[in-house]
């Protein structure tokens, strides 16, 4: 990108992949494992380094699992839920923490938004919404861009577009593998139409299903039926009503006969895999990349405490030079 972006962390995904990333033997003087710590704030170093943006947010989780999402579809992360709430309390990250977290990941998520505090990094979220929608609504609400997302959700495939200018760095295989991805990427990857590819994709995504998220999609469609069918019609709604059209030759019969038999969640899935565009996203501070840390004594304290130097000296030296 030739012009600074705003820059969109999905916190959740990057601590996750960085806690799985860095040995656990990775620790704080008194052997607490700091992994995910020392792994995400190095990523925030690269990716800062790397990319210069003039804004950064490092987007939050306030609810993992949205009630909106969940009226609309029971099965909504529902395999992902766990007795005991390992998390709950955390400030600035969801209620009850979600799915499967590591007992040794959730003690360390408190400390990564000291860190982010303390260094002045803008924090952003939105009750009752996912970290996508946060994502989702501060892109959308971009008037110049550039914008890039970082995510290793497939999901923010949908909020590309060329104008003004939304991207998605892809970290699903890793940082070092990461795929830079606009509407022709996205387009090229999936058989989608360019002219609307995030749009397509949710669509896609919609028909396919994903297990991960509990989404059933429809029984027999599987991805690439999917994407040949969305690159048909111009929008979901008008691909709906073709269902009720028998004399619509865009859709097969048997394509037909399958989407017909799941109506019903068809119906409803809309909701679910849209990226929330008008949320009502809380920051805690300004968006500007800070070049000095906002905390500096509380940011060394949390460095000699957690055995964060390096990663910390590392963080100040990325601000310094992205922000000069």
């Amino acid at each position: 990108m030739s012009d600074r972006p705003l820059m969109l962390l999905d916190s959740a995904s990057m601590y996750f992949r960085a806690y799985f990333g860095v040995p656990e033997s990775i620790t704080a003087p008194d052997g607490t494992p700091v992994n995910a710590v020392r792994g995400f704030t190095d990523m925030i170093a690269r990716l800062v380094t790397e990319h210069r943006p003039r804004e950064l947010v490092a987007c939050l989780d306030l609810d993992w699992r949205p009630a909106f999402r969940v009226a609309a579809l029971p099965t909504y992360k529902a395999h992902r839920v766990v007795g005991s709430p390992a998390g709950a309390g955390v400030t600035g990250v969801q209620a009850g923490v979600p799915e499967e977290v590591p007992d040794t990941l959730a003690p360390q998520v408190p400390v990564i938004m000291e860190v982010l505090a303390a260094a002045g990094i803008c924090t952003g979220g939105a009750e009752g919404h996912e970290a996508d929608d946060v994502i989702g609504t501060l892109a959308h609400r971009a008037e110049t861009g550039p914008v890039l997302a970082v995510s290793g959700d497939r999901d923010l495939m949908q909020i590309v577009r060329d104008e003004p200018q939304v991207r998605l760095l892809y970290i699903g295989r890793g940082l070092n593998r990461a795929e830079l991805l606009g509407p022709a990427e996205v387009a090229a990857k999936y058989g989608l139409p360019a002219q609307r590819a995030g749009s397509a994709y949710a669509e896609m995504a919609m028909l396919r299903g994903d297990p991960s998220d509990g989404l059933p999609g429809v029984p027999g469609v599987g991805a690439k039926t999917a994407a040949t069918l969305v690159g048909r019609f111009d929008s979901w709604g008008e691909l709906l009503a073709a269902v009720a059209r028998p004399d619509d030759a865009r859709m097969a019969a048997g394509v037909r006969a399958k989407l017909a038999a799941a109506s019903d969640y068809l119906g409803v899935v809309e909701p679910v895999v849209r990226v929330v565009t008008d949320a009502q996203v809380r920051l805690d501070r300004d968006t500007a990349l800070p070049r000095t840390p906002a905390d500096p004594d509380r940011l060394a304290e949390l460095a000699a405490r957690w055995g964060l130097e390096s990663s910390v000296r590392r963080l100040l030296t990325a601000l310094d030079s992205a922000a000069g």
